[in-house]
């Protein structure tokens, strides 16, 4: 029994027509709906530790705003192709402080019990211009972050996600 050239082409374009279905897919996937990154830093410590890898969920703010408490990826403000991973403590129009160890904002002291260790330095008063969040790490005094920058705050299309999920390191 002989296979026909006009079948064995047939199958072929069905096979290429099948991969290249499955990467589009792939791609629309990885360019809108979810990503997978590992945590270089410990700037996040210990909400997430060097080497975790994270899911990022990049339509999570096409729905809902972006609030106060989210830990979100972004593009670095100061170093081209960097994501940076921090948690949102500032919005729009918000005055943020730090004296003596503890986070003001607007004047009122704000709890957080995520973070590392009681920070060293003091900051501010700043206040976060209306298009922007103030982001910081959860390990403060280890964490280059809005104190650090010259542009001392993020806008939303700098942010690439919401980091929903994490797994541990392998040891």
């Amino acid at each position: 029994m002989q296979i026909s050239r006009q079948v064995i082409v047939k199958e072929a374009w069905d096979w290429i027509k099948t991969i290249i279905i499955y990467v589009g897919i792939a791609l629309f996937i990885r360019f809108f709906i979810f990503n997978l990154s590992i945590v270089p830093t410990g700037s996040m410590i210990p909400t997430i530790q060097i080497k975790d890898k994270i899911i990022i969920l990049k339509f999570s703010y096409w729905f809902q705003p972006v609030k106060r408490g989210d830990i979100v990826v972004f593009r670095s403000p100061n170093e081209k192709n960097v994501q940076l991973v921090k948690r949102v403590v500032g919005m729009g129009g918000e005055t943020i402080l730090i004296k003596d160890g503890k986070l003001y904002i607007n004047g009122k002291l704000y709890m957080e019990p995520y973070v590392y260790e009681k920070m060293k330095e003091d900051f501010g008063p700043y206040t976060v211009p209306q298009d922007g969040y103030f982001v910081m790490g959860d390990n403060r005094n280890h964490s280059y972050d809005c104190r650090k920058w010259e542009k001392k705050y993020i806008t939303r299309d700098m942010i690439i996600g919401k980091a929903v999920y994490k797994f541990g390191a392998l040891k």
